[in-house]
């Protein structure tokens, strides 16, 4: 057998634009982001030079918790459209040269499933599920102690049922917990992925891809104890292992959402029987700060090398605080439990940063995830307290600002409604977000959608080569890597002096201009011909 093909390795340097379908763009006026909306912007998203589109769940939902509540994956949700214009949706973009992935959510289903409606009718379903007695003289309490998946919550993972009896829900109680020692659960999701590649998904994006198994015996949560009783347990790598079965019969690929500290656990999802890639939150938390950025660049190539999977590498997700806001703040790292309303943020100096980190990110071996509105520069928005609508922000008792402020309609158009979303956008657009709009954007060379698609026209260049530190004063990140011309050396400069750039043929790209003197200011970036 020959060595695989660049067309069958596409993942491993690709860049892949996250669409939160919700807030993307509105193709029928009713302030809902939806599959019209895509298809209208496929050849935006060309111009870009994205490889592939990753898509949130786009899945028949009530919408408890962004879509990530699925009641039934093989529908698409009426208000983004239906599975015909889902699967013209795909077929177009692969005519444009853009693949697709999508997001499946193992973990959980919503509370509307068929099987919770059939469980909660005493149906043999309930087998699906965990359901147990309650402790207590009269059942009254959970029936453990394990703590919410949501940050800052101290509300239970466990909601009793009018029959005395309680359900598991790590995460909001609308979405409970499947039982993965079923075999029903297995087979069903194995066939939800065929039913995905089967319509020309490229590969899949799996939500909480480290919690599906649980301790049988359902203990008490004790701090430290080996195994965990519902995250990353072994039976974990089973069922991946068949997943990929299916996966390889359609050339298809996995990335999993996989929160570990640990490296080498984390890496045992990217055994060549298992999942392809991870989604690497090391880097998309860590601060701008010059030492954690290397040590975290190392950490997550040293853990990759064995298994010879790429890294992936990302800012910003649906999840998490807008890199403008993020690195305009004095803790630019991220971190759930320090969300708060009102922190001071500098937005120019974050703009400044977020343009250096995009070369940064894009100039690293592997491949890129790009949330949607990062190529445009977008700041988290302040959600006032009676628009917001993630569950996150409740379960902490209204102390999270949650996650909508990053999940804001996009901007398209300056002078049009709403600018340009379509009809009156379902999460508020702040005040002077027309600014912020593509149409502007595209007509200025020093925009950040124009660094953007310079940025992603030159990448190919870098291929897949390695990474070679070179020497730097303090604060300063430089790398070379092995182009297709020659060698090519990203520069990044986090000290507080301009800095001298080394030697080169030629300046590719600069985040921001050289100083008069030719040297890199603070917090600007180049790619650079050696």
């Amino acid at each position: 057998m020959g060595q695989p093909t660049h067309a069958q390795n596409w993942w491993r340097s690709a860049v892949i634009y996250q669409v939160y379908v919700r807030s993307f763009a509105d193709g029928d006026g009713d302030g809902t982001g939806d599959l019209a909306g895509v298809r209208a912007k496929l050849p935006y998203l060309a111009e870009l030079g994205v490889d592939a589109l990753w898509f949130n769940p786009w899945y028949l939902s009530p919408m408890k918790d962004g879509g990530y509540d699925v009641a039934d994956y093989r529908v698409i949700d009426p208000a983004f459209g239906t599975l015909a214009e889902a699967e013209k949706l795909i077929a177009e973009a692969k005519e444009l040269g853009i693949r697709t992935l999508v997001d499946i959510v193992p973990n959980h289903v919503s509370d509307q499933h068929p099987w919770f409606r059939a469980a909660l009718a005493q149906g043999p379903e309930r087998e699906l599920f965990h359901f147990r007695p309650g402790r207590g003289e009269h059942g009254e309490l959970p029936p453990n102690d394990w703590p919410s998946q949501f940050a800052g919550s101290a509300e239970p993972v466990w909601t009793r049922l009018p029959d005395g009896t309680w359900y598991l829900h790590l995460f909001t109680p609308e979405q409970p917990d499947l039982n993965w020692a079923h075999p029903a659960v297995r087979q069903e999701h194995e066939e939800i992925l065929r039913f995905w590649f089967e319509r020309g998904v490229a590969g899949v994006r799996i939500d909480s891809a480290a919690l599906l198994a649980k301790d049988p015996d359902l203990p008490d949560f004790v701090e430290g104890r080996d195994p965990h009783p519902y995250v990353d347990r072994d039976e974990l790598h089973d069922i991946y292992r068949s997943w990929r079965t299916v996966a390889d019969a359609y050339d298809g690929i996995f990335v999993g959402e996989v929160w570990l500290p640990d490296t080498e656990r984390f890496a045992r999802y990217l055994r060549p029987d298992e999942l392809h890639t991870a989604f690497n939150f090391s880097f998309l938390s860590c601060p701008w700060d010059a030492g954690r950025l290397r040590t975290s660049i190392d950490e997550t190539l040293a853990e990759h090398a064995p298994i010879g999977a790429p890294a992936t590498w990302v800012l910003c997700n649906h999840d998490v605080t807008r890199t403008v806001t993020r690195y305009g703040r004095a803790d630019s790292g991220f971190d759930f439990a320090t969300k708060a309303f009102g922190t001071p943020t500098d937005l120019a100096l974050g703009a400044r940063r977020a343009r250096a980190g995009a070369l940064l990110s894009l100039a690293l071996p592997g491949s890129v995830y790009l949330y949607q509105g990062e190529e445009l520069g977008l700041p988290e928005a302040e959600i006032p307290r009676d628009r917001i609508q993630d569950p996150m922000h409740f379960r902490s008792g209204g102390t999270d600002p949650g996650r909508d402020g990053c999940r804001v309609p996009l901007p398209w158009t300056a002078d049009a409604p709403y600018a340009g979303f379509g009809g009156e956008p379902w999460l508020p657009q702040p005040s002077g977000w027309s600014a912020y709009a593509a149409d502007l954007q595209a007509a200025d060379p020093g925009s950040m959608l124009s660094l953007y698609r310079a940025a992603l026209t030159i990448r190919p260049e870098f291929g897949d080569g390695p990474l070679t530190w070179l020497p730097t004063p303090e604060g300063v990140l430089a790398f070379a890597r092995p182009g297709q011309e020659g060698q090519l050396l990203c520069v990044v400069n986090l000290a507080d002096a301009p800095a001298d750039l080394p030697a080169h043929s030629r300046l590719l790209l600069g985040s921001g201009p050289l100083d008069p003197q030719g040297r890199l200011p603070k917090d600007t970036a180049v790619w650079l011909r050696g």
